[in-house]
């Protein structure tokens, strides 16, 4: 019985290591998200009316996304965006749509929805000068190697390609 015991608490303890990034975002009373969210959070209405289409009807270069995969296993994004703002309703799915593609590690993504001032209640953006959104921060080593902001310069997987591999990259406000 003390096996069993011990078994179960063993098995509990590491399910819960294991569960994904708690999801906080909440509604404002604006009916925006606000907080940490992840794709799910965007499968529901209404945040599907624009979600969905968006991530259903774009098209990844093939090209680019074999380049690309194999450099975003080492990769970390810190993501800011609002589900008021018209870039980030187009840019955060189809940022979705290649790392789905790429079988991205999804624990090496945090999503923070921001309100139209680009805070949250737990100030979550303090430090990260988001001053537009969507602003997609890509970090190799824990150090920031590049940032994706509002819209891409040639597409949202070539911009994180040259990010990512190094190239020389000024995102549409630098």
């Amino acid at each position: 019985m003390k096996n069993v015991f011990y078994f179960i608490l063993i098995l509990s303890t590491m399910s819960c290591s294991a569960q994904k990034k708690t999801v906080t975002a909440v509604k404002d009373p604006s009916g925006n998200l606000i907080g940490i969210a992840n794709k799910e959070s965007f499968l529901e209405a209404p945040f599907n009316e624009w979600f969905t289409p968006n991530y259903t009807s774009y098209e990844t270069d093939k090209e680019v996304m074999a380049k690309l995969t194999p450099l975003l296993k080492d990769i970390t994004i810190k993501a800011f965006m609002g589900t008021w703002c018209g870039d980030s309703k187009e840019q955060t799915p189809i940022l979705y749509k290649i790392l789905d593609e790429a079988k991205f590690n999804y624990d090496h993504l945090e999503l923070i929805t921001v309100n139209r001032s680009k805070v949250t209640p737990d100030n979550l953006q303090e430090g990260f000068n988001i001053e537009r959104v969507p602003t997609f921060i890509i970090y190799k080593n824990d150090k920031e190697i590049g940032r994706f902001v509002e819209y891409p310069r040639e597409s949202v997987e070539a911009d994180l390609l040259k990010i990512v591999s190094g190239q020389p990259y000024k995102h549409s406000y630098e």
